[in-house]
């Protein structure tokens, strides 16, 4: 199976180019929104600012291909930042629209926790989730704290809940790094191909 990678210019992509051939798919970097919409399955990566990958994205004709895709219903995975470029705006980039997929805004850590959060930690599927509970590897200084009513919630907790991932249909976005989660995080990438 070929997946396509979205090229935002700032991301972990040869971690996750290496985890999905582990899991037995090939990976194709891109950044051309016909080929996302032709894809079978796309995976939105996520390191850098949300402001700068908007940009990217909004000016390469790719943010509007993830919105289409999302309201098709179309096998789409985002991880970290990815996650938070679906809302409609974040803390980190104030005045910069998101992609609006996800009705709610990205907000910073509270003071009183060591930020970025970088490591592992706990992460508890919510009631129709398809992730298993485990332990990830995550690396973010912003976080959404709920989702709407319609989505699937996974939750960990650092300095208070937050979401660990979202999903609904044919979208799995998740905060943490699957790439680098071990075992945990292989397994999710290989069910997620399936």
């Amino acid at each position: 199976m070929r997946v396509l990678v979205i090229d935002t210019g700032a991301a972990n992509t040869a971690s996750v180019c290496t985890a999905l051939k582990r899991a037995g798919a090939s990976a194709q970097m891109g950044s051309d929104p016909a080929a996302l919409r032709r894809a079978e399955r796309v995976l939105l990566p996520g390191v850098g600012a949300f402001g700068v990958a908007m940009k990217r994205l909004e000016a390469s004709g790719m943010a509007e291909a993830l919105r289409e895709r999302v309201v098709r219903d179309q096998p789409l995975l985002t991880i970290c930042l990815g996650l938070q470029l679906l809302c409609r705006s974040s803390e980190e980039s104030p005045g910069v629209p998101g992609l609006g997929v996800l009705d709610c805004s990205v907000t910073a850590f509270s003071a009183e926790v060591v930020v970025p959060q970088m490591g592992w930690n706990r992460v508890c599927p919510g009631s129709g989730s398809r992730l298993r509970p485990g332990w990830a590897y995550f690396a973010n200084s912003f976080k959404i704290d709920r989702l709407p009513r319609d989505w699937v919630m996974t939750t960990s907790v650092h300095g208070g809940t937050f979401v660990a991932a979202a999903e609904r249909g044919g979208l799995l976005a998740c905060q943490f790094h699957p790439e680098l989660s071990g075992d945990w995080g292989q397994d999710l990438l290989q069910r997620w191909l399936c």
